[in-house]
């Protein structure tokens, strides 16, 4: 009997340990997904971008940059291909996804001790080009689409054609960088087209991502042999357990 109940509080020992293990493991480890680079962010929603962020500099776009001071390096510049110009006294400077004022602090900072003492310097587009949304995934017609006045995840969805047949109603991404932090927001959509909760606010330069099914592509492909069966068939799916 003493040797019964030597076991049972050793189990009930090993339980409390492994449950201590298991608790402190949550809340430490914030990784989600299994992927060590994305951690769980203690925000209700995505932080909107500022102003400045609005837009960002890209390919083939055109630059007027003035350094206060410097006729000989104020001018006009063109990024090439990769979003990167060649600046006096410095050489190749990538300003690529960088909003106009990030550039400015770019340029100022290699700049400054080196070649002027306080550099001051702006950096404005030419031309603003329309800003967009990027849409991807399982939609039916995935791009490009212009951003005018508010937008949310439902209407850009609807732009790019709607959801497409495999589309994963729970798994809609919408990737947004914000003062150099990237974000990402996970979404229900069908939970959002119910009213379960609102419809969130999707700006320019955001990335919105419609997972695939890949349980609904496997079931199709199984139901295309459904006529040849002369009776009801049950599925067992152990892959989807």
């Amino acid at each position: 009997m003493k040797k019964i109940n030597s076991v049972k509080k050793f189990r009930a020992v090993i339980s409390g340990l492994a449950l201590v293990l298991v608790l402190s493991g949550c809340a430490t480890d914030r990784s989600y997904g299994g992927a060590p680079d994305i951690e769980i962010a203690e925000l209700e929603e995505l932080p909107a971008p500022g102003v400045e962020n609005l837009y960002v500099i890209g390919p083939q776009q055109r630059l007027e940059v003035d350094v206060v001071g410097a006729e000989r390096l104020s001018g006009t510049y063109l990024t090439d291909g990769q979003g990167r110009i060649t600046f006096p006294l410095v050489g190749i400077l990538d300003l690529n996804g960088l909003a106009p004022s990030d550039a400015a602090e770019m340029i100022a900072r290699v700049l400054e001790g080196r070649y002027l003492l306080n550099p001051q310097v702006r950096v404005i587009p030419s031309e603003l080009p329309l800003p967009t949304v990027s849409v991807g995934g399982q939609v039916n017609k995935p791009g490009e689409y212009p951003v005018l006045g508010r937008q949310t995840l439902l209407r850009v969805v609807n732009q790019a054609g709607g959801l497409a047949e495999y589309a994963k109603l729970d798994d809609v991404l919408v990737l947004r960088t914000v003062d150099g932090q990237r974000y990402i927001g996970a979404y229900n959509i069908q939970a959002i087209q119910r009213g379960n909760y609102g419809d969130p606010a999707v700006y320019s330069n955001d990335i919105v991502i419609v997972g695939d099914s890949p349980s609904r592509r496997r079931l199709d492909s199984i139901l295309r042999f459904a006529p040849l069966l002369s009776t009801s068939a049950i599925l067992i799916d152990r892959i989807g357990r």
